[in-house]
């Protein structure tokens, strides 16, 4: 058991929408928040309470990190719920970008 791999590599999708999202002002404000946190600061810390995905058995989890962006998104945008939360993921750019996520994967969640 691990955390999920997360593929960093643009998408023929990706590459379609580039001019698009130059006027993204979500996309925009989420990477200023991304630019401005130090984000691997973060994840030692959550990582240090963390013990969900560091045993040898079991499926990969999702990293804590990704995780707590989550929570993040869910409560700066006033999401009422996970399934919700999800659904917002896996329809919106700034949140895939925020989460780190490329337009082919899915959120975290029930998959």
């Amino acid at each position: 058991m691990g955390y999920k791999q997360i593929d960093q590599n643009m998408t023929f999708a990706e590459v379609s929408l580039l001019k698009s999202m130059e006027h993204n002002r979500s996309l925009k404000r989420l990477e200023k928040i991304n630019s401005v946190i130090n984000w691997s600061q973060v994840e030692e810390i959550l990582l240090s309470h963390y013990t969900v995905g560091s045993s040898r058995g079991g499926a990969d989890a999702y990293s804590p990190l990704m995780l707590l962006k989550g929570l993040l998104l869910e409560k700066w945008y006033r999401i009422d719920s996970d399934p919700e939360l999800e659904n917002q993921i896996n329809d919106r750019i700034s949140f895939k970008k925020f989460m780190g996520l490329s337009f082919d994967q899915h959120s975290p969640g029930r998959g």
